[in-house]
């Protein structure tokens, strides 16, 4: 296994915060990580990049937020 990032490395990848990504693992919604102790997370970067890809959209009318059930 090569190439784990730290939280603050991932974050820039991302172009976030850490804070950012500390709320995400708490709320939910970011991408998958790896707890490796109580205070030691990791994130694997094929990981970040589907996260990442995920997300990609050409018009907001694509994304989840706008389905017709929740304009009702």
């Amino acid at each position: 296994m090569v190439g784990l990032l730290s939280e603050n490395q991932a974050a820039e990848v991302l172009q976030v915060t850490p804070r950012a990504l500390q709320a995400w693992r708490t709320r939910g919604g970011g991408p998958p990580y790896l707890r490796i102790s109580h205070r030691c997370v990791r994130y694997k970067p094929e990981d970040l990049e589907q996260w990442l890809e995920d997300r990609r959209y050409e018009s907001t009318a694509q994304e989840d937020r706008y389905t017709a059930d929740e304009a009702a």
